[in-house]
């Protein structure tokens, strides 16, 4: 059965599972467009500067469009829902709020790109996945989103998939960051996948697949690449830092949060 808006705003049980789903899309995409978006100027080639920021620019819109969504539902103002939130309220996983690297965008920024490849590519990944799962989503309006994000995701995925293997096959240095960085990013991975609190509501309201059923698809869909570069998959994923999904999150996430919103925060009520 489908659901239109005008019937989740009849049913709250509805409307409010539906309200958290978006919550956790939403600030997922958020927080990975913010960090790409302090990649500008530091990609390692300009032709890379120019996809990276397009790539960023695409998630932002996205997030975006999760947040109008949230507005229709009357969770509050698209605007304020991106920049005013504290970070307690905020549903992303941990593992997209994390620092790029050492130092700051504008002071020493010693970022490291073999994170930068490994997080955005298992991201996108995962994204895939959930939208895949959510174009069957009982709630048309998040359906129909997931339709529109589709498209341009598959070229994030292909861009991220290609510096993946480039640089896992080139050996050597470039290797061991890339395995570095995975060591890294499987810490923290299982935040992706988790829903928190609200799994089996989401369910209930088929909004969208289970918790295990989207990790299952993801690792089905990695499995070939990683076999075809001589790697080896945990069997399972870590969660080191917390669940983001119940506002649990690092101080990397209120950093970032200043920044972000510190011109809409200067004047909420002004027009940008």
């Amino acid at each position: 059965m489908k659901y239109e808006l005008e019937d989740a705003l009849k049913n709250e049980a509805l409307r409010d599972a539906a309200v958290e789903l978006l919550f956790q899309l939403g600030d997922d995409d958020f927080m990975i467009a913010y960090r790409g978006s302090e990649w500008l100027g530091l990609a390692p080639h300009i032709e890379e500067d120019v996809a990276f920021s397009s790539i960023s620019q695409d998630t932002m819109g996205h997030a975006a469009m999760f947040y109008q969504l949230l507005s229709d539902l009357g969770a509050g103002d698209p605007d304020h829902l991106a920049h005013a939130r504290p970070a307690a309220e905020r549903k992303n996983a941990i593992l997209l709020e994390k620092v790029n690297g050492p130092g700051t965008y504008l002071t020493e920024p010693h970022y490291d790109w073999a994170f930068a490849v490994v997080r955005n590519y298992f991201y996108a990944q995962a994204k895939k996945v959930k939208m895949e799962s959510i174009k069957n989503s009982s709630y048309q309006p998040l359906s129909e989103t997931a339709v529109k994000i589709n498209m341009e995701l598959y070229y994030h995925l292909l861009h991220w998939k290609t510096w993946f293997s480039q640089l896992v096959s080139a050996g050597g240095e470039a290797r061991t960051r890339m395995e570095t960085a995975m060591e890294m990013v499987f810490a923290e991975l299982e935040g992706l996948f988790s829903m928190g609190s609200q799994s089996e509501v989401f369910s209930k309201h088929n909004l969208i697949d289970s918790e295990e059923a989207l990790r299952t698809r993801w690792m089905q869909m990695m499995s070939p690449v990683f076999e075809s570069l001589d790697l080896k998959m945990p069997d399972t994923f870590g969660m080191e830092s917390g669940n983001g999904r119940n506002g649990e999150h690092t101080s990397d996430l209120q950093t970032a949060l200043d920044t972000i919103g510190e011109v809409y925060n200067s004047d909420p009520a002004a027009s940008w």
